[in-house]
Protein backbone atom coordinates (compact mmCIF):
# COMPACT_ATOMS: atom_id res chain seq x y z
CA UNK A 1 0.00 0.00 0.00
CA UNK A 2 2.99 2.58 0.62
CA UNK A 3 4.11 1.54 -2.37
CA UNK A 4 1.70 3.48 -4.21
CA UNK A 5 0.79 5.71 -0.94
CA UNK A 6 3.89 7.46 -1.90
CA UNK A 7 3.80 8.89 -5.16
CA UNK A 8 0.03 9.43 -4.78
CA UNK A 9 1.16 11.77 -1.98
CA UNK A 10 4.07 13.05 -3.98
CA UNK A 11 2.39 14.36 -6.64
CA UNK A 12 -0.82 15.15 -4.36
CA UNK A 13 1.56 17.65 -2.55
CA UNK A 14 3.36 19.18 -5.55
CA UNK A 15 0.13 20.46 -7.09
CA UNK A 16 -1.41 21.50 -4.12
CA UNK A 17 1.53 23.78 -3.70
CA UNK A 18 1.47 25.30 -7.41
CA UNK A 19 -2.07 25.34 -7.55
CA UNK A 20 -2.65 27.28 -4.16
CA UNK A 21 -0.61 30.22 -5.40
CA UNK A 22 -2.95 33.53 -5.40
CA UNK A 23 -3.84 33.90 -9.10
CA UNK A 24 -6.39 35.31 -11.26
CA UNK A 25 -7.78 31.93 -11.60
CA UNK A 26 -8.14 31.16 -8.16
CA UNK A 27 -9.68 34.40 -7.37
CA UNK A 28 -12.11 33.91 -9.68
CA UNK A 29 -13.26 30.84 -8.27
CA UNK A 30 -12.99 32.58 -5.16
CA UNK A 31 -15.58 35.55 -6.02
CA UNK A 32 -17.53 33.13 -7.91
CA UNK A 33 -18.27 31.20 -4.69
CA UNK A 34 -18.56 34.03 -2.55
CA UNK A 35 -21.63 34.85 -4.77
CA UNK A 36 -23.06 31.37 -5.25
CA UNK A 37 -22.51 31.68 -9.20
CA UNK A 38 -22.22 28.99 -11.86
CA UNK A 39 -19.59 27.45 -8.64
CA UNK A 40 -20.32 23.57 -9.73
CA UNK A 41 -19.44 23.68 -13.62
CA UNK A 42 -16.72 26.78 -12.79
CA UNK A 43 -14.80 24.35 -10.36
CA UNK A 44 -15.32 21.28 -12.76
CA UNK A 45 -14.36 22.87 -15.67
CA UNK A 46 -11.10 23.80 -13.82
CA UNK A 47 -10.16 20.41 -12.40
CA UNK A 48 -10.60 19.05 -15.82
CA UNK A 49 -8.41 21.30 -17.28
CA UNK A 50 -5.70 20.77 -14.50
CA UNK A 51 -5.96 16.47 -15.28
CA UNK A 52 -5.98 17.20 -19.09
CA UNK A 53 -2.90 18.84 -18.68
CA UNK A 54 -1.28 16.98 -15.99
CA UNK A 55 -2.09 13.70 -18.33
CA UNK A 56 -0.14 15.01 -20.95
CA UNK A 57 3.18 16.16 -18.34
CA UNK A 58 3.20 12.41 -17.16
CA UNK A 59 2.71 10.37 -20.26
CA UNK A 60 4.27 12.90 -23.10
CA UNK A 61 7.01 14.77 -21.47
CA UNK A 62 7.75 12.30 -18.56
CA UNK A 63 8.12 9.62 -21.24
CA UNK A 64 10.78 11.90 -23.23
CA UNK A 65 12.66 12.97 -20.69
CA UNK A 66 13.16 9.25 -19.62
CA UNK A 67 14.57 8.93 -22.56
CA UNK A 68 17.52 11.62 -22.42
CA UNK A 69 19.12 11.73 -18.56
CA UNK A 70 20.64 14.93 -19.32
CA UNK A 71 18.09 16.96 -21.13
CA UNK A 72 15.96 15.26 -17.74
CA UNK A 73 18.81 17.05 -15.28
CA UNK A 74 18.22 20.60 -16.98
CA UNK A 75 14.49 20.05 -16.39
CA UNK A 76 14.98 19.27 -13.13
CA UNK A 77 17.37 22.17 -12.79
CA UNK A 78 14.56 24.41 -14.25
CA UNK A 79 11.98 23.07 -12.04
CA UNK A 80 14.06 23.83 -8.86
CA UNK A 81 14.52 27.19 -9.92
CA UNK A 82 11.26 27.85 -11.06
CA UNK A 83 9.76 26.38 -7.82
CA UNK A 84 12.43 28.70 -5.83
CA UNK A 85 11.31 31.52 -7.40
CA UNK A 86 7.52 31.32 -6.85
CA UNK A 87 8.46 30.29 -3.23
CA UNK A 88 10.43 33.48 -3.27
CA UNK A 89 7.48 35.45 -4.54
CA UNK A 90 4.75 34.16 -1.95
CA UNK A 91 7.26 34.97 0.66
CA UNK A 92 7.65 38.42 -0.13
CA UNK A 93 4.02 38.71 -1.17
CA UNK A 94 3.61 37.62 3.14
CA UNK A 95 6.11 40.83 3.75
CA UNK A 96 3.31 42.98 2.12
CA UNK A 97 0.09 41.67 2.46
CA UNK A 98 -2.53 43.80 0.49
CA UNK A 99 -5.51 45.67 0.99
CA UNK A 100 -8.39 43.09 2.32
CA UNK A 101 -10.45 41.76 -1.17
CA UNK A 102 -13.35 43.10 -2.24
CA UNK A 103 -15.95 40.88 -1.66
CA UNK A 104 -18.68 42.88 -3.42
CA UNK A 105 -21.10 40.31 -5.41
CA UNK A 106 -21.51 43.17 -8.28
CA UNK A 107 -23.26 42.08 -11.18
CA UNK A 108 -24.44 38.30 -11.96
CA UNK A 109 -22.61 36.83 -15.18
CA UNK A 110 -23.84 33.92 -17.50
CA UNK A 111 -22.99 30.76 -17.51
CA UNK A 112 -20.96 31.00 -20.79
CA UNK A 113 -19.40 33.96 -19.43
CA UNK A 114 -18.32 32.72 -16.44
CA UNK A 115 -16.77 29.40 -18.35
CA UNK A 116 -15.08 31.80 -20.97
CA UNK A 117 -13.66 33.66 -18.49
CA UNK A 118 -12.55 31.14 -16.61
CA UNK A 119 -11.14 29.24 -19.79
CA UNK A 120 -9.16 32.40 -20.37
CA UNK A 121 -7.76 32.82 -17.01
CA UNK A 122 -6.56 28.53 -16.86
CA UNK A 123 -5.44 28.38 -20.89
CA UNK A 124 -4.13 32.19 -21.17
CA UNK A 125 -1.52 31.59 -18.46
CA UNK A 126 1.39 30.28 -19.33
CA UNK A 127 2.17 29.32 -16.12
CA UNK A 128 -0.06 27.05 -16.43
CA UNK A 129 1.43 25.03 -18.83
CA UNK A 130 5.39 25.18 -17.07
CA UNK A 131 3.22 24.09 -13.77
CA UNK A 132 1.61 20.89 -15.28
CA UNK A 133 2.96 19.51 -18.59
CA UNK A 134 6.63 20.69 -17.90
CA UNK A 135 6.97 20.57 -14.01
CA UNK A 136 4.52 17.97 -12.79
CA UNK A 137 6.35 15.89 -16.28
CA UNK A 138 9.24 16.15 -14.59
CA UNK A 139 8.91 15.23 -11.53
CA UNK A 140 6.65 12.51 -12.58
CA UNK A 141 9.97 10.91 -14.56
CA UNK A 142 11.66 10.86 -11.11
CA UNK A 143 9.43 8.34 -9.81
CA UNK A 144 9.27 4.76 -11.44
CA UNK A 145 7.41 4.28 -15.00
CA UNK A 146 4.83 1.86 -13.61
CA UNK A 147 4.14 4.45 -10.95
CA UNK A 148 3.93 7.55 -13.05
CA UNK A 149 0.69 7.48 -13.61
CA UNK A 150 -0.21 6.87 -9.85
CA UNK A 151 1.78 10.42 -9.30
CA UNK A 152 -0.55 11.95 -11.86
CA UNK A 153 -3.96 10.63 -10.43
CA UNK A 154 -2.76 12.62 -7.48
CA UNK A 155 -1.52 15.69 -9.07
CA UNK A 156 -4.58 15.76 -10.63
CA UNK A 157 -7.00 15.36 -7.15
CA UNK A 158 -5.35 17.81 -5.15
CA UNK A 159 -6.82 20.20 -8.35
CA UNK A 160 -10.78 18.55 -8.05
CA UNK A 161 -10.06 18.88 -4.11
CA UNK A 162 -8.31 22.52 -4.17
CA UNK A 163 -10.97 24.00 -6.68
CA UNK A 164 -14.35 22.34 -5.39
CA UNK A 165 -13.13 22.98 -1.88
CA UNK A 166 -12.10 27.00 -2.50
CA UNK A 167 -15.58 27.20 -4.34
CA UNK A 168 -18.09 25.50 -2.22
CA UNK A 169 -16.11 26.43 1.05
CA UNK A 170 -15.78 29.99 -0.06
CA UNK A 171 -19.34 31.07 1.31
CA UNK A 172 -18.15 30.31 4.84
CA UNK A 173 -14.63 32.06 4.42
CA UNK A 174 -16.30 35.61 3.38
CA UNK A 175 -15.42 37.22 7.34
CA UNK A 176 -11.91 35.65 7.47
CA UNK A 177 -10.91 36.38 4.43
CA UNK A 178 -11.86 40.45 4.85
CA UNK A 179 -8.26 40.61 6.70
CA UNK A 180 -5.15 40.39 4.09
CA UNK A 181 -3.72 38.63 7.15
CA UNK A 182 -4.96 35.40 6.13
CA UNK A 183 -3.72 35.65 2.59
CA UNK A 184 -0.25 36.49 4.38
CA UNK A 185 -0.95 33.23 6.18
CA UNK A 186 -1.66 31.49 2.77
CA UNK A 187 1.39 32.75 0.94
CA UNK A 188 3.58 31.57 3.94
CA UNK A 189 2.33 28.00 3.68
CA UNK A 190 2.65 28.18 0.07
CA UNK A 191 6.20 29.41 -0.30
CA UNK A 192 7.40 26.86 2.70
CA UNK A 193 5.64 24.26 0.96
CA UNK A 194 7.08 25.43 -2.05
CA UNK A 195 10.48 26.15 -1.07
CA UNK A 196 10.72 22.07 0.40
CA UNK A 197 9.70 20.81 -2.83
CA UNK A 198 12.10 22.69 -4.70
CA UNK A 199 14.84 21.66 -2.68
CA UNK A 200 13.32 17.91 -3.27
CA UNK A 201 12.96 17.95 -6.62
CA UNK A 202 17.08 18.85 -7.00
CA UNK A 203 17.80 15.98 -4.45
CA UNK A 204 15.79 13.27 -6.43
CA UNK A 205 16.86 14.74 -9.57
CA UNK A 206 20.44 15.35 -9.22
CA UNK A 207 22.33 15.55 -5.85
CA UNK A 208 20.94 11.64 -5.20
CA UNK A 209 21.51 10.06 -8.12
CA UNK A 210 25.30 11.96 -8.59
CA UNK A 211 26.09 10.74 -4.74
CA UNK A 212 25.17 7.32 -5.81
CA UNK A 213 27.80 6.93 -8.31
Amino acid sequence: MSYILIPFLSGFALSASLIMAIGAQNLFVLRQGLKKEHIGAIVLFCGLSDALLITLGVSGVGAFLSKIPQLSKIFTLAGFLFLSYYSIMALRRAMKPEDSLNLSKGHSVSLAKALFTVAAFTWLNPHVYIDTVLLMGTAASAQPYSLRPIFGIGASAASFVWFFALGYAARFLQPIFQHPRSWQRLDILTGSVMLFLAFLLLWQGILHPFLSL
